[in-house]
C-alpha cells in the first residue's frame, strides 16, 4: 500500500483512537439511554406540536402546511438545543480523561502523529453527535408530507446543528490538550457555553433596529452569525428577522458575507475557528504537561504563595474539619478566587449599569424587563450548576485520587462528614447566590424611591391582564421579588447540593455523577416549572404559590406578573404580591426538609455505599 494512502486511512477511517472511541461508545449503556432519550424528546415534540396545531380537527390544504413549519420549527429549535447540551456530554471524556497526563504519556509512546492523535479524539467523540443528527432525520422528512417545509431549510438546520457540534467538540479537544486538570475544566466548559449563548442572545435583542419605520420586522445585527440559536432564527422566522440587503450599495465582501448571509457566514466561521483549533492543539500536543518551577507573580499577589512548598502558615479550621476544607481550602487557588469575586464584581457592576441606564432613558421599560431576565435567570442558571458540579464531585474525587480512604481512618462519622461537606459548599457558593440577590435587591430600592426622580417614572400603566379583559397599573419590576429570590434561593442551592451528594457517593467516578445530578435536578425543576407556569394564570392566589416552586419561574414572576399571576392580581394585586413572599417562604421550608430527609437517608447507607465501592475508579 502506497505510504501516502496509509498515513491518510490512518488519519481517520482506521484511526486506531478512533476506533476505539466508537467500539467502546457504542457498548456503553449510559450512551445507548441517551441515544434513546434523544429521539423520544424529538418524537414527543413533534406529536406533541402536531397534536396542539391539529386540535382534533380536520384541516384544509393550507392548515396542514402551516402545521408542518410550525411542527418543524419547534423541533428545529430543540434539535440544536439538544445537540449544545448533549455535545458536551460525549465531549467530557475528551476532556477528563485524555487530559490526564498519564494518558497522554501513553499516546505519546505510540507510532502516532500528532494530527493522528487529535482527529482521532476528535472524531472519535463527535461521531455519536453526528450519529443523533443522522437518526433524527426521518422526523423532519416526515414534516415535508405536510407541505410548508423546503428541502432546503431542513438541510440548513442540520448544517447549523453540525457547525455547532463540530466547534463545541473542537473547543472540547483543545481544553483536553492544553489543560492537565481535566475534570475541572468539564464544567468552566458548560458554564462558557451557557453565558456565551445567553449573552449573544441578549446583546443581540438590544442591537435590533426595524427594517424600516413603524415595521415590525428587524435586521439581524453583527451577533447574529454569532449564536446558533440566532442564526436558526433567521432560517425559520425571515419574515421578521430580516438579513440585510446590500442590492446596489457598495458594501464591502465582508459586510455583505456577515450582514446578509448570517447562516453561510455561521457554518463558515465554526469550520474556520475549528480548523485553527485543530491546528493549535497539534502545535501544542508535544509540550502537554510542561510545568516550571517559578511561582507565579499573580499568586504572589493573592498571597498563595508556591505551589508544593514544604510548609505554611497554620490555618483555624474549626468543628468540623470537612466543613472547612470545602469551603475554605477549595477556594485558595487562583483560578477560584478569580472566578468566584470575578463573578461577584461583574455580576454586581452589570446591575448597577443596567440600573443607570434605565435611569438615563437609554434602556426603556420593555429593556430593562427584558435584561433582567435574562442576567438574573442566567445568573441563577450558573449558580445551580456550580453546586452541582462541586457536590457531585465532592466524594466522588477523594474515592478516585484515594483520599476518602484516609479520611475513613479517622474518627470522624458519615453524620458528620456528610454534614460538613454540605455545609462547607453551601458557605463557599454564599458569595454567588448574593449576586441576583443583590441585583433585585438594587432593583427594589430604586423601585421604592420611585426611581430617584427618573423621567416617566417605574411605573406600567394599564398593562393588560392576559386571562382577563381588565388593565392593571404595576411597578416595572415587583420590589417583593427582592425578599422572596432570596428566601428561597438559598434552600434550594442547598437540596442541588445535597443531590449532588448524594450522586457522588453513590457513583463511581466523577463525570457520571455530575451528569446523573445535573439530569435530576433538570427534570424535577422542569416539572415543577410546568406545573407553576399552568396553574399561575388559573388557579388565582394558589397559582402565585406555584410560582415560586423553581427560582426561574419566581424571577418571570416579580418581573411579568401581569402574564405569569394575572388571575391573582385581578382578584387582589396587594395580596397576591403577598403571596409571592408567603409562597416563596413555604417553598423554602419544602426545600430544607427534603434535604434533611435526604441528609438521613445518605448518613445510614453511607458506610455500605461507600465499602461496596471501595478499591473502583
Amino acid at each position: 500500500m502506497p505510504a501516502i494512502l496509509n498515513w491518510l486511512l490512518r488519519l481517520l477511517p482506521t484511526n486506531p483512537i478512533c476506533m476505539r472511541l466508537v467500539q467502546g461508545g457504542s457498548r456503553r449503556v449510559r450512551h445507548m439511554y441517551i441515544r434513546s432519550g434523544y429521539l423520544a424528546v424529538m418524537i414527543l415534540v413533534l406529536l406533541f406540536v402536531l397534536l396542539s396545531e391539529v386540535g382534533g380537527g380536520s384541516l384544509s390544504l393550507r392548515g396542514l402546511a402551516t402545521a408542518g413549519s410550525q411542527m418543524f420549527q419547534k423541533v428545529s429549535y430543540l434539535q440544536v438545543g439538544l445537540i449544545c447540551l448533549l455535545t458536551p456530554v460525549f465531549m467530557a471524556g475528551a476532556i477528563a480523561q485524555e487530559a490526564n497526563p498519564r494518558t497522554w504519556d501513553i499516546l505519546l509512546t505510540t507510532p502516532l502523529n500528532n494530527l493522528q492523535i487529535v482527529f482521532g479524539s476528535l472524531f472519535g467523540r463527535l461521531f455519536f453527535v453526528i450519529a443523533l443528527l443522522f437518526s433524527s432525520l426521518p422526523l423532519f422528512v416526515m414534516t415535508q408530507y405536510f407541505g410548508g417545509v423546503p428541502g432546503e431549510s431542513i438541510f440548513a438546520s442540520y448544517a447549523i446543528a453540525g457547525a455547532s457540534a463540530l466547534l463545541v467538540a473542537a473547543i472540547a479537544v483543545t481544553l483536553s490538550v492544553t489543560r492537565t486538570a481535566g475534570r475541572r475544566a468539564v464544567f468552566v466548559f458548560y458554564v462558557s457555553v451557557v453565558m456565551y449563548l445567553f449573552a449573544t442572545y441578549a446583546f443581540d435583542v438590544q442591537l435590533r433596529r426595524p427594517i424600516a419605520l413603524g415595521a415590525s420586522a428587524v435586521h439581524t445585527t453583527i451577533l447574529t452569525p454569532l449564536n446558533p440559536f440566532l442564526v436558526l432564527k433567521v432560517l425559520l422566522d425571515s419574515n421578521n428577522y430580516v438579513p440585510f440587503d446590500f442590492t446596489g450599495e457598495g458594501a464591502t465582501w465582508l459586510e455583505r458575507m456577515w450582514l446578509s448571509r448570517p447562516i453561510a457566514s455561521f457554518c463558515w466561521l465554526c469550520a474556520l475557528i475549528s480548523v485553527i483549533l485543530m491546528l493549535f492543539s497539534t502545535v501544542r500536543l508535544r509540550i502537554i504537561g510542561a510545568k516550571t518551577g517559578s511561582v507565579p507573580w499573580l499568586r504572589r499577589v493573592f498571597g498563595l504563595g508556591a505551589r508544593g512548598a514544604a510548609e505554611r502558615p497554620a490555618r483555624k479550621v474549626g468543628r468540623n474539619p470537612i466543613a472547612w476544607r470545602e469551603s475554605v481550602a477549595r477556594g485558595k487557588t487562583l483560578t477560584a478566587i478569580l472566578a468566584r469575586w470575578g463573578f461577584v464584581a461583574v455580576g454586581v457592576g452589570v446591575a448597577l449599569t443596567i440600573v443607570g441606564l434605565y435611569h438615563i432613558g437609554t434602556l426603556s421599560s420593555p429593556d430593562l424587563r427584558l435584561a433582567i431576565t435574562t442576567i438574573v435567570a442566567a445568573e441563577i442558571v450558573i449558580i445551580g450548576l456550580t453546586a452541582l458540579n462541586m457536590s457531585a464531585t465532592a466524594v466522588a474525587r477523594e474515592r478516585e485520587d484515594g483520599t476518602l480512604d484516609l479520611i475513613l481512618t479517622t474518627p470522624i462519622q458519615p453524620g458528620p462528614y456528610i454534614k460538613g461537606k454540605h455545609r462547607g459548599l453551601v458557605q463557599f457558593l454564599i458569595p454567588m447566590m448574593l449576586v441576583p440577590v443583590l441585583t433585585m435587591g438594587i432593583i427594589a430600592i430604586y423601585i421604592a424611591f420611585d426611581g430617584f426622580g427618573r423621567q416617566g417614572g417605574v411605573m406600567l400603566k394599564n398593562l393588560p391582564l392576559r386571562s382577563v379583559a381588565d388593565t392593571i397599573n404595576l411597578p416595572v419590576i415587583l420590589p417583593e421579588t427582592a425578599i422572596a429570590l432570596p428566601l428561597m434561593l438559598g434552600p434550594f442551592i442547598a437540596f442541588c447540593v445535597m443531590v449532588g451528594l448524594q450522586w457522588s457517593i453513590k457513583s463511581k467516578g466523577t463525570i457520571g455523577s455530575v451528569i446523573a445530578a445535573v439530569g435530576l435536578v433538570v427534570a424535577v425543576v422542569g416539572v415543577l416549572s410546568l406545573c407553576g407556569l399552568a396553574g399561575g394564570n388559573s388557579l388565582s392566589h394558589l397559582g402565585a404559590v406555584m410560582t415560586t416552586f423553581s427560582p426561574i419561574n419566581l424571577l418571570i414572576a416579580g418581573v411579568y406578573p401581569e402574564n405569569t399571576i394575572a388571575d391573582a392580581l385581578d382578584d387582589s394585586p396587594r395580596v397576591a404580591r403577598a403571596f409571592l413572599i408567603v409562597g416563596a417562604l413555604m417553598t423554602a421550608v419544602a426545600y430544607a426538609a427534603i434535604s434533611y430527609g435526604m441528609h438521613t437517608n445518605m448518613k445510614r447507607t453511607f458506610m455500605m455505599t461507600v465499602r461496596r465501592l471501595a478499591g473502583t475508579t
